[in-house]
């Protein structure tokens, strides 16, 4: 199972095994190497990277490409070309599709081809990187299907992903993985119109994927947050003043009535550049909605996740700590993250929430695969013909043996 990503694999959980990672970045090759072994982790270019490394035929393909040309916050440069050098960062998904065109000509083509990434991916440039991706699988000769899903509903973080699946249009999928219509929750506005600017033929096959219900959350980030944090300081009595000096009335509001209600409060910290008297102001942004914002890979010191603790009349600041983070990010305590604080949030900032991954597993990956391997009337029939044969040369076998 060639995977693309660090986190999936812990996701997809003991019973998928690995046999092909990729990843440019020393950093995070250090990292998976670290968790998993280096035995089959490759640390280069994706565009080197040769079908012949990849072995045998897998279940799955697993390929988290690059997200900054198709965020929101991003450039809109998308994917660029298919062919030439005019490629992007995100435009790293061609090199993967060329992998799997040269699978598919060795008749290794994987069962099942999950893409993530950001759910920009559905609007940027009018919807065309979408119909880009959706069209390329269908020239691989596979049907597609989408999800979008919030990591909220397993984490206390907000985190919107795009998971695309592939499948042979030939594959027998079974009836319960698929729905007539899309579901409000995994299927949003975005993802329908999407949808509906594909081509006829991607219209045609498209599966609307059925996850059933989404399960509630059990964990705020008041259980995550620590009082004694590893790798971070509280800050300074005079810092968390300054921080609080920098609020608008109206978040200022907010804190008092945190105050008020004398329970320990934990919130969200953020430093935003906000137009104010015909100037723009840095401003200090709080929130108490018990979850984090998105985790990003830090560009600047105002970009790095904070956070503030109220209880009663005391009122605490602070950077959220590397374990607190991997902790939003549903790895376990036992994983293991650079030492240094920047590394950390490099490699955690564009991994992809591990309790997502692992309710994709349960309710569609493994159910699919199954129904794709899933021997029809007409090869079971066959199968028992072969089996009867094989028995018949065995009793041979034993009656030669006996007469010798």
């Amino acid at each position: 199972m060639p995977v693309c990503q660090r986190f999936s694999r812990a996701g997809l959980g003991g019973r998928w095994k690995c046999q092909f990672a990729n990843d440019f970045d020393p950093l995070k090759v250090q990292v998976y190497a670290e968790n998993w072994g280096k035995k089959e982790i490759l640390e280069d270019d994706i565009h080197n990277v040769d079908a012949e490394n990849l072995g045998r035929r897998v279940d799955l393909a697993w390929a988290s490409f690059p997200c900054q040309d198709l965020s929101t916050a991003g450039n809109g440069l998308g994917l660029g070309q298919a062919t030439g050098g005019d490629r992007t960062r995100s435009g790293t998904f061609w090199a993967f599709i060329d992998l799997m065109k040269e699978l598919k000509a060795s008749n290794r083509l994987p069962r099942i081809v999950v893409l993530e990434n950001v759910v920009g991916l559905l609007s940027i440039n009018g919807g065309e990187e979408f119909k880009a991706v959706i069209a390329s699988l269908d020239r691989l000769g596979m049907r597609a299907g989408a999800v979008v899903v919030d990591a909220r509903h397993f984490l206390p973080q907000s985190r919107q992903r795009v998971f695309i699946v592939g499948v042979s249009k030939t594959a027998k999928i079974a009836e319960s993985l698929v729905r007539e219509q899309p579901h409000p929750t995994w299927h949003p506005d975005p993802l329908v119109k999407a949808v509906g600017k594909l081509s006829g033929q991607c219209r045609e096959h498209w599966m609307w994927l059925n996850l059933g219900a989404p399960p509630e959350l059990k964990k705020t980030l008041n259980k995550i947050v620590k009082s004694r944090p590893v790798g971070v300081e509280w800050h300074t009595p005079a810092e968390t003043k300054r921080l609080v000096g920098m609020m608008s009335e109206a978040h200022k509001q907010k804190l008092a009535e945190a105050k008020k209600s004398g329970k320990r409060m934990v919130g969200t910290l953020s430093l935003r550049m906000r137009p104010s008297s015909g100037k723009t102001l840095q401003r200090t942004e709080i929130c108490f909605r018990g979850l984090a914002g998105c985790l990003r890979t830090p560009k600047g010191g105002g970009s790095r996740p904070r956070i503030i603790v109220v209880k009663g009349g005391s009122v605490r600041t602070r950077l959220l700590a590397p374990a607190e983070a991997a902790a939003l990010m549903g790895l376990k305590a036992r994983y293991q993250l650079p030492e240094i604080y920047e590394y950390a949030f490099r490699v955690i900032g564009d991994g992809v929430a591990v309790p997502v991954v692992s309710f994709l597993r349960g309710k569609l990956l493994t159910p699919l695969l199954r129904s794709i391997k899933k021997p029809r009337a007409g090869d079971v029939s066959k199968k028992h013909k072969r089996a009867a044969r094989a028995s018949v040369e065995r009793s041979r076998r034993d009656q030669l043996e006996l007469r010798v």
